[in-house]
């Protein structure tokens, strides 16, 4: 079944691609856009086959990296909670893509589910890293509970059961009973970054930058109910003027939404006004939009930041010179590392002259042809291979990652699906009452970056 629907799915590319090739009157824009959706469906075929060949048959979790290297393929048989919600929000988007049948869809994250009903937990919040064997926690790797990662796996348990009602029941369970109160500082209305339960200590520091990653668990705590509302708010959206530490003193003015004052400040690159993320990457910026509507709703604040933040990343490539533009944490041919378009972060990390696929692909919905632009040159950097692009390559030496990172290609997957299909994977997480009860919160704010 699998080379019939293989051959169906390559027939169907082929002729999309040779009809995005037949002239066609005054139609340049739908010739573009035919050939530029067969192309990325054939990305999102070749990325998912990495969750069919690495997720284990029996727990239903994926590898956490598999990396080419002299010596052969190293596979991570380890996973957190951030990549079970990839996969699982992967094999939805697959679906959505005819990639594989609804049937398929719903065995394989019925396996997963399974086996998240059985983890070990704490408070209901998930450890960070699971041996994907067993599903035992890897105790090598520490004992940690962390905020943002178990938020991703609640967006991602929240998108399956509105995707398949029949796993709605133990999808809701699993979510209901993940209870971030612990983990939040009502003192300073921030979160911590995590719990320790070897050492029974929150972290030191506070998840207190706005536009970063951990917002999705922020949203998703104040919509089931377990923070205040006002948590929102009590995020710096740029640290405060007097912290002269940072990369820029940002400029703006306090306003009062729901009775708490936000210094609604703003940086300035390329004569463009924004609001920096903690270290300037694109993952920090526009991972959350992948679930929430962000673009449909914070048209004066969190989407326009986006639009933003994709523009700059693009001119700062154009300043370095670089052939390619897509900056974010990514592999290294002997690792992992923070790389960012340094001047959109507060504490900006290095670029590194490396780019990474993801990174594009979250761009979608932003910057399309400008996109493609780009996954045409990365292709000419040899990073296309079995399972879609290799993770990062250095654009100056041409270095390649040959590492797939299941973090990654869900965002790569996540990322078509959305583009493909009209914001399939943020209608499904808008659907559950704990996506809509925070969209006022969207909705209200007004940046400082007309």
């Amino acid at each position: 079944m699998k080379k019939v629907k293989q051959f169906s799915f390559i027939l169907t590319f082929c002729l999309l691609a040779n009809l995005a090739l037949t002239p066609m009157a005054s139609a340049g824009d739908s010739s573009h856009l035919i050939g530029f959706r067969a192309e990325l469906k054939a990305i999102a075929y070749k990325t998912y086959t990495f969750f069919e060949d690495y997720t284990d048959q029996s727990t239903g979790l994926t590898y956490d990296e598999v990396r080419h290297t002299e010596n052969g393929i190293e596979e991570a048989k380890r996973t957190s909670p951030t990549n079970i919600a990839m996969y699982m929000m992967s094999t939805v988007s697959a679906q959505q893509l005819g990639i594989i049948s609804k049937k398929e869809a719903v065995n394989r994250l019925q396996t997963t589910i399974n086996s998240l009903e059985k983890l070990e937990k704490w408070n209901g919040l998930f450890y960070n890293w699971y041996n994907t064997d067993d599903g035992s926690v890897k105790k090598d790797w520490g004992q940690f509970i962390s905020q943002v990662d178990n938020g991703w796996l609640s967006a991602g348990l929240i998108v399956v059961g509105q995707a398949y009602e029949e796993l709605h029941g133990e999808t809701s369970k699993l979510v209901e009973n993940m209870n971030y109160t612990p983990l939040y500082d009502p003192e300073v209305g921030q979160f911590r970054g995590g719990y320790d339960v070897a050492k029974g200590a929150l972290t030191d520091h506070h998840y207190g930058m706005f536009y970063t990653e951990p917002r999705v668990g922020s949203y998703i705590a104040i919509g089931k109910g377990d923070v205040p509302q006002d948590h929102w708010w009590k995020m710096y959206r740029t640290l405060p003027q007097e912290w002269d530490w940072q990369a820029q003193i940002p400029q703006g003015k306090s306003v009062k939404y729901d009775g708490v004052d936000v210094f609604e400040g703003s940086y300035v690159y390329k004569d463009k006004k924004f609001v920096p993320s903690w270290g300037g990457s694109m993952f920090e910026a526009l991972m959350p939009g992948m679930v929430i509507k962000e673009k449909d709703l914070g048209t004066q604040a969190l989407g326009l930041n986006n639009q933003r933040h994709v523009e700059l990343q693009i001119e700062y490539a154009k300043e370095k010179g670089y052939a390619a533009w897509g900056f974010s944490p990514s592999a290294t041919p002997t690792g992992y590392s923070e790389f960012a378009a340094t001047p959109l972060g507060t504490s900006g990390y290095k670029d590194g002259a490396t780019v990474t696929a993801h990174a594009s692909f979250l761009a979608l919905d932003y910057a399309p042809k400008a996109v493609r632009k780009n996954i045409k040159v990365s292709k000419n950097f040899k990073m296309f291979g079995k399972y879609g692009f290799y993770d990062s390559v250095n654009v100056e030496t041409g270095e390649l990652a040959k590492a797939y990172l299941a973090l990654d290609q869900g965002m790569i997957m996540v990322s078509i699906a959305n583009y493909l299909q009209d914001g399939v994977i943020r209608d499904y997480f808008h659907s559950d009452v704990i996506g809509q009860t925070p969209e006022e919160l969207l909705k209200k704010e007004v940046f400082s970056i007309q």
